[in-house]
């Protein structure tokens, strides 16, 4: 998505997915190394947040990162980490509004959507796409309430299980373009970026997400525990999806594009694209924007 908004997609894209992983395993992998090293998993404060017998389960405080600063006895430092996880949540938001913005421009372009949805203003912001992915911010009041907070955690199991869902297609539209490019001769040395360790990587992230959607509710299954709200809260979107792509199928009689077979020739697209990129100049943002444009040149 930031791909077809970006000054110089070919270029910047390529550094940003070259850096992803790196800052995968630095911040996450290494965030949770740290965090498993600092607190034991028999820490009482942990295990009094997780079993809910101390107040303030669910918030800040409850962070391992929290909990690790107040164990040290470091004053103001949990303040700090509360202020950087705020920074986080902030991020996490704009980036989910952001998509949900530009995928309901993107149907109503396709015509999957109300062809309100894909009008922009000057700047190029679909700002009605935009106003109703901030509208959905309003169930977070739901909290408010203990009565309602639970149809707040229905709605979290389930776009937890669109995350899983939205991935595996991902993953299988790379597969089936993977394929298109070996069929076609395409030579994925002329991509101006192509992933590592493909295809078995992809392979291996669809079996993997994959498994953890059939699992994400394997607690009910257990002797004993079987709740039918969350049966359907970490389900339903499983059985969704599918129903859905029949549907759209069956109504609008598409046909489903098998492997290999998918049309790779870009045509009057791909020579916008290339005359775009060699008239592209960056540009001029004043003495500092300069100085970071020749930094990372």
């Amino acid at each position: 998505m930031a791909a077809a908004e970006a000054e110089n997609p070919r270029k910047l894209m390529k550094r940003a997915y070259d850096s992803f992983v790196w800052r995968l395993m630095f911040f996450f992998l290494g965030g949770a190394l740290c965090v498993g090293i600092v607190i034991p998993y028999d820490d009482e404060l942990l295990s009094q947040y997780i079993s809910g017998s101390k107040s303030g389960s669910g918030t800040g405080a409850a962070s391992p990162y929290v909990i690790s600063m107040v164990e040290f006895g470091i004053k103001g430092v949990p303040d700090l980490v509360n202020a950087l996880i705020m920074t986080s949540v902030l991020s996490a938001g704009n980036n989910v509004v952001f998509s949900a913005a530009r995928t309901l421009h993107g149907m109503a372009v396709d015509g999957k959507a109300p062809s309100l949805f894909a009008k922009c203003n000057k700047f190029g912001i679909p700002y009605y796409a935009v106003i109703a992915a901030l509208s959905f911010c309003l169930l977070s009041l739901l909290q408010l309430s203990k009565s309602s907070s639970t149809v707040l955690d229905w709605l979290v199991g389930i776009c937890t299980a669109s995350y899983l869902l939205n991935y595996f297609g991902t993953v299988l539209t790379y597969l089936h373009f993977h394929e298109a490019l070996k069929q076609q001769g395409v030579d994925r040395n002329t991509l101006p970026y192509k992933g590592r360790f493909q295809p078995y990587a992809a392979w291996y992230a669809l079996f993997g997400t994959f498994i953890m959607t059939l699992i994400l509710g394997y607690n009910v299954f257990i002797h004993g525990q079987w709740d039918i709200t969350t049966f359907f809260t970490n389900y339903t979107m499983v059985g969704f999806f599918p129903v859905a792509y029949v549907f759209w199928k069956v109504v609008k009689r598409t046909k489903y594009v098998k492997p290999g077979t998918a049309d790779l020739n870009l045509g009057t697209v791909k020579e916008e694209i290339d005359l775009y990129e060699a008239l592209y100049e960056p540009p001029r943002r004043g003495k500092i924007g300069t100085y970071f444009n020749k930094f990372f040149e």
